[in-house]
Parts: C-alpha cells; sequence; structure tokens
C-alpha cells in the first residue's frame, strides 16, 4: 500500500515538472501579450502548482544568468581592446571632419552661380512645357469653337437641319475631347435649347406653311382642274370629230345658236389653244414651297420625335379638311360658288398627294383615303343638298360639267370617284326635272301663241321649211298648187322641234359619265318619255280644259296631235342615230308617244262633246216656251232653229277630224239635244202643259229630226242619228194621237209601237196635261160631246200609276 501510494505521488510530481517546463517554454517564445492565458494555467492547476511553477522559475532563471555570465566572461577582452582602437581613431576623425568642412564650403561657394542658371533653365523648361500642353488644348478647342461658331451661322440663316448635324457632331464628337473645360460645359447645356429652339422655330414655319396652302389650295386646285380639263376637252373633240354624223347638230340649241360640227382646222386650232394654256398652267410645286414640310419633318426625325410631328400634321390637315368641305350658304346661287368649293378640295388633295409622294411616311395612302372617303361622304351630302336648291337647267348643266372636272382630276391622283358618278345619275334625274319645268314653261307659251289655224304655206321655200323643222309628208297635199294649207298648226313643227331641243340638252348631261351608248340611249329615251307622258301630256291636258278654248280650236289639238303622234317613229329614229344605239335591241326603252296625244286626243274629243253639250244647254236656256198656249205658231221656235245652225256650221269643221269622233260628237250632241228637251217637259217646276203646248214642242222635235237626216256628219248607216230622239218623238206621238188604248194594250210587247215610252214620264205629262184641263176648260169639247171622255182620262191615269206602282214593286 506506501509502495502504491509512492508511485503514485512520483508520477503526479513528473507530470507537474514536465507541464511547468512547457509552460516555461511558451513564455520565451510566445509574445508578451500572450502570456497572461499562459499564467492562468499555473494557478488553475493543481494544488501547490504554482509554488513548484516558481521554484521551477527561479531556477530557469539561475541557468540563464550563469549562461550570461559565461557568455560575458568570453568576449570581455575583445570589447577593451575594441573601445582602445576607437579611442585613437577619434583624433583622425576629427581632423578628416574639418577637411569635409572646407571642400563643401568651397564647393557651395563655386555651385551658387551653376544653381542660379539651373533654376533659370527648369523655369524656361517649365514654360516651354507649359506652352505646349497650352497649343496643344487650344488645337483641341479649336475646332469645338469653329463648329459651334458655324452653329449659329445656321440658325442665323435658318438652316436648321445642318444645324442640328452640327449639334450632333460637337455632342458626339468635338465636345467629348475637352469636356473638362468650362466653356465646354456651358456649350453642352446650351445646345438642348438650341434643339428645342430650332423645334419652335420648324413648327412656326409649318404653322405658316399649313396657313399659306389653305389660302393657296384654291388656285392648286384651279391649276389641277384645269389640267384636267384641257385633256378631256382634248378627248371630247377627237371623239365628235371620229363621230360626226347627220345628226350631229341640233337645229336650235338652248341659247339660240347652232352647233357647229368640229373639222380638222378647228381640231387644230383647239390643239393648240390647248398647248398655249398648258404652258400657262402652274403645278402645286410652282404654287407652294413645301420645303418647310421637308424641313420640319427632317427636323423633328434627327430629334427623334417624328411621330410627334406626324400626329400634329396629321391631326391639322384633318381640321383645315372639315374646313374645306363646309359649303358656303349661297353656292347653289352660281356656277362660281360651286367652281370655288371644289378647287379648295382639289388643291387640299393634290397637296396632300405630293405630300404622299414627296416624303417618307408623313402622310399614309391609309390616311389619305381615309381623309377622302371623310370628305367624299361630306361632298355628296353637300351637293345633294345645294343642288336640290337649284331650278336652272343650265346651272345643273354646269354643275355637272363640274363634277365630273373634279371626279377625272382627283382620279387622275388616284382617288376612288364612283360614288360621285353615282351622285351624278341622281342629280340628272333632277337636271331633267328642272328640263321638264322649263320645257313646259316653253310647250305653254308655244300653245298661248299659237293661233289654231292650219299652217298656209304661200312658196315652196316655205313650204320646205315647214317640212325641215317637222316631217310632214302628204301626196295629196303636194300635189295642191300654191298657196296651199298644211292640217297641223304652227305648234306642232315648234313642239317637235322643242321635243328634239330637250333631247340634246338631255343628252348635254349624258357627255363625259363614262357610260355605255346603251346606257345614253336608255337615259334619252326615259326622259323623253317623261317629256312627253307628263310634261307635255300636262300641257296638253292644260290646254284642253281652258275655258277660252273653244270647239274650233279643240278640233285643231286633235288634227295636232295626230300629226305629232306620226312624227314620234321620227324621234326614236332621232335617237338612234345620236346614240347609235339599234332600236331592236333587246333593253331598248321604247317612246311613249303614242299613248300620250292619244290621251290628250281623247281628253280633246271629251272636251269637245262637254262644250258641245254646253253650247247647248246655253241654246236650250233660250227657250221661252208659253205652255199654256191654245195652239202653235206653226213654225219651229227661234232658239231651236239657232241651235241647228250652230250644230250644221260646227259639224263642217269636223270634217278633218277622224270619221269616228267627228259621228261620236254628233250623237253625243243629238242625244244630249233630246235628252234637255224631254228634260224640259218633265221639269218639276213645270205644273201644266197645254196642247198647244205640245204641239208647238212636236214642231221643234221634227226639226231636230229633220237635221238628224240631213247626215250633218257623214257615215251614218241609215237612221241611226235619228234615233237619239226616237223617245222623245214616240212620247210627242203618244200624246198627239192619243193613242192610250194601244199603248195600254202592247205595253211590255217587244214590238209595241210606244216601247220607248217609260209610264212614270207619260203620267207626269199626262198630270200636268190634266191639271190644265181643269183650268183652262182644254178638254171641253170632250165633255160636250162625249161626257165619258173624262172618265177615260181618269181611267188613263189610275192604269198608269199601276204600272208605275207595279214597275217599283218588281224593282
Amino acid at each position: 500500500m506506501l509502495t502504491y501510494t509512492t508511485i503514485m505521488a512520483d508520477s503526479e510530481t513528473l507530470e507537474c515538472v514536465t507541464e511547468h517546463e512547457r509552460i516555461l517554454q511558451e513564455i520565451e517564445s510566445t509574445d508578451t501579450a500572450c502570456v497572461g492565458p499562459t499564467l492562468r494555467s499555473v494557478y488553475d492547476d493543481q494544488p501547490y502548482a504554482h509554488k513548484r511553477f516558481m521554484e521551477k522559475l527561479d531556477a530557469r532563471i539561475r541557468n540563464h544568468d550563469r549562461e550570461i555570465e559565461k557568455m560575458c566572461n568570453f568576449h570581455h577582452q575583445g570589447f577593451v581592446d575594441a573601445i582602445t582602437e576607437l579611442l585613437k581613431v577619434r583624433a583622425d576623425a576629427e581632423k578628416l571632419m574639418g577637411q569635409v568642412t572646407d571642400t563643401n564650403r568651397r564647393l557651395q561657394e563655386a555651385g551658387k552661380e551653376v544653381t542660379a542658371r539651373t533654376e533659370e533653365v527648369v523655369c524656361c523648361r517649365l514654360q516651354q512645357r507649359n506652352m505646349a500642353t497650352t497649343v496643344e488644348r487650344l488645337q483641341l478647342c479649336l475646332p469645338v469653337l469653329e463648329m459651334y461658331s458655324k452653329l449659329k451661322e445656321q440658325l442665323q440663316t435658318k438652316r436648321y437641319y445642318a444645324a442640328l448635324k452640327t449639334m450632333e457632331q460637337l455632342e458626339n464628337v468635338y465636345i467629348p475631347r475637352v469636356g473638362q473645360y468650362r466653356f465646354c460645359q456651358i456649350m453642352a447645356e446650351n445646345l438642348p435649347r438650341l434643339r428645342d429652339q430650332i423645334k419652335e422655330i420648324s413648327m412656326s414655319d409649318l404653322k405658316d406653311f399649313l396657313e399659306s396652302i389653305r389660302k393657296h389650295s384654291d388656285k392648286v386646285g384651279e391649276a389641277a382642274m384645269k389640267q384636267a380639263q384641257q385633256h378631256r376637252t382634248f378627248n371630247s373633240a377627237v371623239a365628235r370629230q371620229a363621230s360626226a354624223g347627220p345628226y350631229s347638230r341640233p337645229l336650235f340649241t338652248l341659247n339660240g345658236r347652232g352647233r357647229e360640227a368640229l373639222n380638222g382646222q378647228a381640231l387644230d386650232d383647239m390643239v393648240e389653244e390647248e398647248e398655249e394654256d398648258e404652258e400657262e398652267v402652274l403645278t402645286a410645286q410652282d404654287l407652294v414651297d413645301f420645303s418647310p414640310v421637308y424641313r420640319c419633318l427632317h427636323i423633328y426625325t434627327i430629334l427623334g420625335d417624328r411621330e410627334t410631328f406626324e400626329n400634329y400634321y396629321r391631326k391639322q390637315r384633318k381640321k383645315q379638311a372639315r374646313l374645306v368641305l363646309q359649303p358656303q350658304a349661297s353656292m347653289h346661287e352660281t356656277v362660281e360658288g360651286y367652281r370655288r368649293y371644289f378647287n379648295q378640295i382639289v388643291g387640299f388633295f393634290v397637296v396632300e398627294d405630293h405630300i404622299l409622294h414627296a416624303t417618307q411616311g408623313l402622310v399614309t395612302r391609309a390616311f389619305t383615303e381615309e381623309l377622302w372617303n371623310m370628305a367624299l361622304s361630306k361632298i355628296i351630302a353637300v351637293l345633294r343638298t345645294h343642288s336640290s336648291y337649284c331650278d336652272d337647267p343650265d346651272l345643273v348643266l354646269e354643275l355637272k360639267n363640274l363634277i365630273v372636272i373634279f371626279a377625272d382630276t382627283l382620279q387622275g391622283y388616284g382617288f376612288p370617284v364612283n360614288r360621285l358618278f353615282d351622285l351624278l345619275f341622281e342629280i340628272r334625274d333632277q337636271y331633267n326635272e328642272t328640263l321638264l319645268k322649263k320645257w313646259s314653261l316653253v310647250f305653254r307659251e308655244i300653245f298661248e301663241l299659237d293661233n289654231y289655224s292650219p299652217i298656209p304655206v304661200e312658196t315652196e321655200e316655205e313650204y320646205k321649211l315647214v317640212v325641215s323643222r317637222f316631217p310632214f309628208h302628204d301626196a295629196e297635199i303636194e300635189k295642191q298648187d300654191f298657196p296651199k294649207k298644211l292640217p297641223m298648226s304652227q305648234s306642232v313643227p315648234q313642239i317637235y322641234t322643242q321635243v328634239k331641243e330637250f333631247i340634246y340638252a338631255s343628252l348635254k348631261f349624258s357627255e363625259s359619265l363614262h357610260r355605255s351608248s346603251t346606257e345614253i340611249d336608255d337615259m334619252l329615251r326615259k326622259s323623253t318619255n317623261l317629256l312627253l307622258t307628263r310634261t307635255l301630256s300636262g300641257c296638253l291636258q292644260n290646254l284642253i280644259k281652258k275655258p277660252h278654248i273653244g270647239l274650233t280650236e279643240l278640233v285643231q289639238i286633235i288634227i295636232n296631235t295626230t300629226h305629232l303622234e306620226q312624227a314620234c317613229r321620227y324621234l326614236e329614229d332621232f335617237i338612234t342615230n345620236i346614240t347609235t344605239v339599234s332600236p331592236e335591241a333587246v333593253h331598248t326603252t321604247r317612246l311613249y308617244g303614242l299613248s300620250t296625244f292619244k290621251d290628250a286626243r281623247h281628253a280633246a274629243e271629251g272636251e269637245i262633246y262637254t262644250k258641245l253639250n254646253q253650247k247647248i244647254d246655253e241654246f236650250i236656256q233660250l227657250a221661252d216656251y208659253e205652255w199654256c198656249m191654245a195652239e202653235s205658231d206653226g213654225r219651229a221656235s227661234g232658239y231651236l232653229m239657232d241651235l241647228i245652225n250652230f250644230l250644221r256650221s260646227t259639224f263642217q269643221v269636223f270634217t278633218h277630224l277622224p270619221g269616228k269622233v267627228a259621228q261620236t260628237a254628233c250623237m253625243s250632241a243629238c242625244k244630249h239635244l233630246s235628252t234637255s228637251l224631254l228634260q224640259m217637259l218633265m221639269d218639276s217646276e213645270l205644273k201644266q202643259i197645254s196642247m198647244g203646248a205640245v204641239q208647238q214642242f212636236n214642231l221643234d222635235v221634227i226639226q231636230c229630226e229633220l237635221f238628224a237626216s240631213s247626215e250633218p256628219v257623214p257615215g251614218f248607216q241609215g237612221d241611226t242619228l235619228q234615233l237619239a230622239f226616237i223617245d222623245l218623238r214616240q212620247l210627242l206621238d203618244l200624246f198627239m194621237v192619243w193613242d192610250w188604248s194601244t199603248y195600254l194594250a202592247d205595253y211590255g210587247q217587244p214590238t209595241s209601237k210606244y216601247l220607248r215610252v217609260n209610264p212614270t214620264t207619260a203620267l207626269a205629262l199626262l198630270e200636268k196635261m190634266k191639271d190644265t184641263s181643269k183650268k183652262n176648260n182644254i178638254f171641253s169639247q170632250f165633255r160636250k160631246n162625249d161626257r165619258d171622255k173624262q172618265k177615260l182620262i181618269e181611267t188613263v191615269v189610275k192604269q198608269l200609276r199601276s204600272l208605275v206602282n207595279g214597275m217599283s214593286l218588281h224593282s
């Protein structure tokens, strides 16, 4: 046990010694600042470790002291020898020090001048270097200054595009080389302001340009339309020269002057005039300076703000387009108003077309098409409105020519104009309406000035003059000697001529519409049909209805319409020769002149019947019968003889009428006369009629029958005309013969002698005679001779009443 404890103690002592040795080595080899942790480990170790460490430390110090002492002892003699030698050298060192000091003094005195010269050389070298540096810097700055001076000069001379290029060079090339200098910084700061100034100036120039083209648009448009008109005139002249024919010139034009066919010399003169005019015509480039647009476009392109410029330009042009499209309120009054309107629009789009082709994308085809579509809709609306106010065909025709030139001009610049030609068809209808109104006045004037008498022809020249104006051919009249009369009145050739003039006037509108001959032929025929069926027909109807037109005039009107109807086929040929379209073509419209003149003739015939009956009524009103007269005068009444004489003379005039017309008029007159006479007997205001009045009335009817049997109008078969008085004749015979037994016995039989006598009529007349018999004793002789006679009359009255009552019940 003791041995183990001893061993353990020895072992711990050995470990402690080893640890202390390690700590000492660390203290000797470690930096002083790091000794703290090492020493702390001594105190933190086992008990009594500090004491042992201190003992170990003291042992180590003693060991080092012995080594130092040994080393000092070893080197001490050498140290003493060195000190001795150093003392010996000190005297030599002091002597050498004096010599060096003297030499330095003498050297300093000798180098003062050299030093002065050297300093001067250094100053010169420094100045030279500074001058070289300055020259070098100035050489770098001079181009900048020169470019800036050039920039100022370009701005003063308004060469803004070149000024922007100069700015670009200054910014990218010159200023960066000398950017450290203040004046360059000032220049660099000033360049953006100059750019803004250039933008403002160029924009101001653009505004001036826009204002300028707004003022000059009409001149530009006028020049463009003048060129288009020259080409159209030349082409039309060539076409007319090639297609000149026998119907190429009207006999009478609207202005009273004949149209002269173009010959070769006239065509050459027209070409020369066109060449002279072309020399005087100015283009858009001649009238408008486009440089502000180009300059502003380049400037904004360089500045990277092209889109802003494009948007501004397009916006302003749209505004100007709307202003241009606004017409003046009085534009429709004169052709000059329309011309100014078209000139402004053409000028606007000519400028836009030039900008489109002269610039790269400032305006696009889509933009111009959008503008044109907007403008076209507005133009059509304006023309449709203002043309509706126009009632002068010459102004409408001039408007049409302006529209055609306007359309041709813009079509030459690539703008679609089909809608304008469609509008012309609407205006054509209005033009035809104005023509119809004008020709209505012409026809009315012709009818008012007509004397409604056959045209007298004294010489062959007069006859040829009439035939040249109207296609009249009659072999019998041609065989007659001069002087002679043509059946129609002077209005017929005038009407025929005016119809041809209307066709020419209508044709004028169809020119230059780019339509085929078939379409033009259809237009002419339709407008001519309107003239015949509406205008001329209306004028004839109004003429026929006028109060001052008598039977003679109506007869002449019928004759005139007959000849005009026969001339319609010549109008067909006339249109065919103008348009060169065969009348056998499938879609060719036929003229309705036949129906027009037939209707007018029928109206005139009806008016003849009406006026003839009115005249008969006027004579009937002159009748002054003494209805209570005892016996007749033995002769017909005066008013009736006058009426018959009037009818006889009137029917003599009817010899020129077609046979059926004269016969119908005569039959109508006789029937109306018979009806009027019967109504006179049946008048409700007439209360009494004597037998003497019946006898007088019978004498008048006999005269009417004699007139009917005299065949006042040829063509009646047998006693056809006398049948007009058959009702009156049977009634008078019944009362004159007093054959009541036969009448009552045969009533209702087809073979009755008094078949046309109505019981109501017979009863009414018998009632009037019965009342007269009671008051005036007309039947007194019967009562004296046979009192049963009165009873017979009463019996007849009763039987007639029963017949009338039976008829009413049956009906």
